[in-house]
């Protein structure tokens, strides 16, 4: 079915493989300050069936209602590997809008992963398959199937504006949606945070090993903490 919907162009793989070293949270630190809505993070009720998986790639997208579940169909099966599908399926919480079966098909076809602002069921089955699958929680009522639905059109995903072509990490804090036009610029913020981080991570460890010898320890709390102390 591949035919029918034209997927967006893939991102550069070595931009993808800078993304997969960071986290959900550190991309939307990248974020913060560049008037992005939100910070590109998905509602906090989006949340990984597997806290253990995480995904990257490339988005492409549905728009649907009302447990319709008939244009998600069509995307899996459109689907290739390095692309997330993100569904906007606004919310709706009295059916869900896929299982297992489908899951399964998404595996085979290679999607890094599925985001459903909505939800989804058997999920033990969709746990052992090693797929990333993000939804609000569960409900084991089935799906409907109408259609047509839109299939690579910008979307509201739980919140956020999501464009085909757009970058998504998700892992077990969450979704981050990275604008395309603004990934490197986003890439270059989060590797900035990463290595504040880093030595953040240093001092305390400094801190705790003076601490344990009896040596006087460095300073805790980060320049900004005492500044901010200071001012006030």
């Amino acid at each position: 079915m591949n035919e029918y919907y034209d997927l967006p162009k893939l991102i550069d793989p070595a931009l993808i493989q800078r993304a997969s070293q960071f986290g959900s949270a550190e991309l939307a630190d990248g974020m913060k300050g560049l008037g992005i809505p939100q910070d590109g993070c998905l509602d906090a009720s989006i949340l990984p069936i597997d806290e253990h998986t995480k995904m990257v790639g490339t988005a492409y997208t549905v728009d649907t209602k009302d447990g319709d579940n008939f244009p998600i169909h069509v995307a899996i099966y459109s689907g290739k590997p390095g692309y997330v599908l993100m569904v906007d399926g606004k919310g709706y919480q009295d059916t869900a809008y896929m299982g297992d079966l489908m899951g399964g098909a998404a595996k085979a076809v290679g999607l890094e992963g599925i985001v459903i602002d909505g939800y989804v069921r058997d999920r033990l089955g969709l746990k052992g398959m090693n797929l990333p699958v993000y939804s609000r929680g569960y409900m084991q009522r089935g799906p409907k199937k109408v259609g047509p639905g839109r299939i690579n059109a910008t979307i509201q995903c739980a919140g956020v504006t999501v464009n085909p072509g757009d970058l998504v990490l998700g892992d077990a804090d969450g979704v981050t949606v990275v604008p395309r036009d603004r990934l490197e610029e986003v890439l270059d913020r989060a590797e900035e945070k990463n290595n504040y981080e880093i030595n953040r991570r240093k001092v305390i460890a400094e801190y705790e090993e003076c601490k344990a010898a009896g040596r006087t320890p460095p300073e805790l709390a980060p320049k900004w903490v005492t500044d901010m102390l200071a001012a006030k």
